[in-house]
């Protein structure tokens, strides 16, 4: 469905890691342009926040179809690279994130449930 991503946010780097920290953060995006390159994703963008003093410090948004999302979000490579950058930055999450056609669909299911609770 269109409009389905990955949201990859991270805080600070781990004090006395910020080498290794940018080293992960390089293979990483290495392999969301690999993994663009081979069609397993349709794309992605990789923003940095400036300091406004919460625990966010970066994003990445993979876009894809949820089948592709899925694969990519389980493979051992992904594993690999999400354990590795949660042991030298804070704050490391991977969540769903919906937008365009997805966004629709979500928003529909959340007036199916208003409906049926009220209010």
């Amino acid at each position: 469905m269109a409009g389905e991503a990955l949201f990859i946010g991270w805080g600070a780097p781990v004090r006395g890691r910020e080498k290794k920290a940018l080293q992960v953060f390089q293979e990483s995006m290495e392999y969301y342009g690999q993994l663009q390159q081979e069609g397993k994703i349709d794309g992605f963008d990789v923003y940095l926040l400036a300091p406004h003093g919460g625990d966010l410090d970066g994003f990445v948004i993979l876009r894809g179809d949820r089948q592709q999302l899925v694969q990519v979000r389980f493979s051992d490579e992904f594993e690999r690279l999400t354990v590795r950058a949660g042991s030298i930055i804070d704050s490391l999450g991977v969540i769903p994130a919906y937008g365009g056609d997805a966004l629709g669909q979500q928003m529909a299911l959340f007036s199916e449930a208003a409906d049926e609770f009220g209010g």
